[in-house]
């Protein structure tokens, strides 16, 4: 009963968190505002609702299984989040119009 009542709130967290996200994206105006958001709020929801059904399914082959989706997806998910950023950063002209950017150059060979 409490592993059941315990995977509840874990996954109803991450489904909250998920859906704060959602509406900080569509209320954002800039890019690296909605990469920033998108980034922080998916990572911490998708912990939470693994973390749910991990303790939903007990301890057997399925949680192990969960929890190195759960591994993978807090080691790619910044990378790709930051990856993202730096190409709109790279590829769009106006960006410095709209929102302050700093960007260290790099030294040509």
């Amino acid at each position: 009963m409490i592993r059941t009542v315990l995977s509840l709130i874990l996954m109803g967290s991450g489904l909250f968190i998920l859906g704060i996200a959602t509406v900080g994206i569509f209320r954002f105006k800039y890019v690296l505002n909605r990469i920033h958001v998108a980034a922080k709020c998916d990572t911490l929801g998708a912990i939470f609702f693994l973390s749910g059904l991990a303790v939903w399914s007990g301890w057997n082959l399925t949680s192990l299984k969960i929890l190195l989706i759960l591994a993978f997806l807090l080691i790619t998910n910044p990378v790709a989040s930051h990856l993202v950023a730096r190409t709109e950063i790279r590829t769009n002209p106006e960006l410095e119009d709209m929102c302050k950017v700093i960007e260290l150059k790099q030294e040509e060979n």
